[in-house]
């Protein structure tokens, strides 16, 4: 009898299933309780992970909805505009870099010379690369300090990889299109599928937002300018040519660029030059010898804004001969 009682003693009946016998009164409530909250907090985990899985197939598919191709006419005009490229600069993981100055230039749809003319900044310009001689640009600008622009020809980014996030480290880089065309002599989609195709390829190659432009030997019209400014580029040409594009030497370059050194100028240069390569020390002192600073294009154009009557008036507006169109 004895023993038949111990039996029943030993053999509680259990009311959790998961829960040892062994554990008795608050302790096995205790360990109830831990269990209940960690399924509850893995039910919720998994729940959050499918709602992101599914809100993320979702933002996908929105997405590929979104403008097809830089060829298509005007396509981007909603995809940048003048109030910045979200999705531009969503994938390039940085916001993009224009600023307000520069946004209410590109909103007015005219070409830039040069900059208002009241400070000591001046931007030094470099058309056509990457190319052969970018690298020793590149090494002289960071040795002196240097800052400057670049508009690159799309083509040409495989000639040197990093070569764009290099430029655009050093100042600011641009579209200079896809394969260097003379604008105007082609059909308006040709133009802009010139223009819009390069924009992309930069962004891609540097990792930023491309919003300035330059058009190839400065040929331009009104469709030019529309098209730029339907893609968010401000469009920018030049208050002193080098002539390095058109055959001058080295000490012509040299005689060409100083002799235009003032506060608000923009220089035209080319980096697939090497007699441009050797004039850039004695641009250099020169820019010391007249206190002037070397920025990018639109640092010069936020730190010294051109008025819209001087944008309206063109290249007469900042001091530019009318003549033909140059080697840009």
């Amino acid at each position: 009898m004895r023993g038949a009682t111990v039996q029943r003693v030993a053999e509680p009946r259990r009311r959790t299933a998961d829960v040892p016998a062994s554990l008795q009164g608050p302790r096995r409530r205790q360990i109830v309780r831990r269990r209940r909250a960690a399924v509850a907090g893995a039910l919720g985990v998994l729940a959050l992970v499918l709602g992101l899985t599914l809100g993320g197939g979702r933002s996908s598919h929105a997405r590929a909805r979104g403008p097809a191709s830089a060829g298509g006419t005007l396509a981007r005009a909603s995809h940048t505009g003048t109030s910045g490229d979200a999705s531009s600069a969503a994938s390039a993981g940085a916001g993009s870099p224009e600023s307000a100055t520069v946004r209410r230039l590109l909103a007015l749809g005219l070409p830039i010379y040069c900059a208002a003319r009241r400070g000591n900044e001046v931007a030094l310009t470099f058309d056509d690369g990457p190319g052969p001689y970018t690298r020793l640009v590149l090494a002289k600008l960071h040795k002196h300090h240097i800052h400057a622009t670049f508009f690159d020809v799309a083509r040409n980014i495989p000639l040197l990889p990093g070569a764009t996030a290099q430029e655009r480290a050093l100042g600011a880089l641009g579209d200079h299109t896809f394969t260097h065309p003379l604008l105007t002599s082609l059909a308006p989609a040709e133009a802009e599928a010139e223009m819009a195709r390069a924009q992309v390829a930069l962004e891609r190659s540097s990792g930023r937002h491309v919003f300035l432009f330059r058009p190839p030997y400065g040929g331009r019209n009104r469709t030019i300018d529309d098209i730029a400014r339907a893609h968010g580029m401000l469009e920018i040409l030049w208050t002193v040519d080098s002539a390095d594009s058109l055959g001058a030497d080295y000490a012509q370059i040299e005689r060409n660029v100083i002799g235009g050194l003032r506060g608000g100028a923009i220089i035209l240069m080319h980096e697939n030059h090497g007699q441009t390569v050797r004039a850039l020390l004695a641009i250099f002192a020169a820019l010391a010898r007249k206190h002037l600073r070397a920025v990018g294009v639109s640092q010069l154009l936020t730190d010294d804004p051109p008025s819209v009557a001087q944008v309206r008036a063109g290249g007469a507006g900042c001091g530019v001969r009318a003549g033909g169109l140059s080697g840009s």
